[in-house]
């Protein structure tokens, strides 16, 4: 059975992309597109199409005199469309509130999935029936701990 969730490889950072969750992306629009391919090189260079999102995620603090955790439905994501069904997906980090420390992300493996192969369908030209997702209220965006916000590529606003 496949983990809910995927931590990233790797130290802390402000932005991180997912390589091993291709297959999982690939199995969801194999019934649309024969195939698709991740790219590793994480710029926006030889793109065709690029949108931003949200995903979802946990996140907890790295500073041990904090212990902060939290979860977010807000996680930015920049996914970048190539030639050929390729794409890549960049995932951003989020701050404690209390320290202003890079947070470790636990990615939902799920909601990045969905997000994406709808996407890469999408801009293959597929017929699919539109994601709704009900908005549920939590704690406001605060862009100042948000990664993507900073980057300019957040399509949330403050609350």
């Amino acid at each position: 059975m496949a983990k809910k969730f995927s931590r990233p490889k790797g130290k802390t950072r402000t932005s991180f992309m997912f390589p091993a969750l291709h297959e999982d992306v690939a199995n969801a629009v194999s019934h649309s597109i024969a195939s698709t391919w991740f790219c590793q090189n994480n710029s926006d260079e030889g793109t065709n199409n690029i949108y931003a999102t949200h995903v979802m995620g946990r996140f907890s603090c790295n500073n041990n005199a904090c212990g902060n955790g939290w979860s977010s439905k807000k996680v930015a994501i920049l996914i970048r469309g190539y030639a050929e069904n390729g794409y890549n997906a960049e995932v951003f980090n989020q701050r404690c509130k209390t320290c202003n420390k890079l947070g470790a992300l636990v990615l939902d493996k799920q909601s990045y999935v969905d997000r994406v192969a709808y996407r890469i369908q999408r801009w293959a030209g597929v017929q699919v029936e539109r994601q709704n997702y009900a908005s549920k209220r939590g704690m406001p965006h605060k862009r100042e701990f948000c990664e993507g916000c900073k980057r300019g590529v957040c399509r949330q606003k403050d609350e």
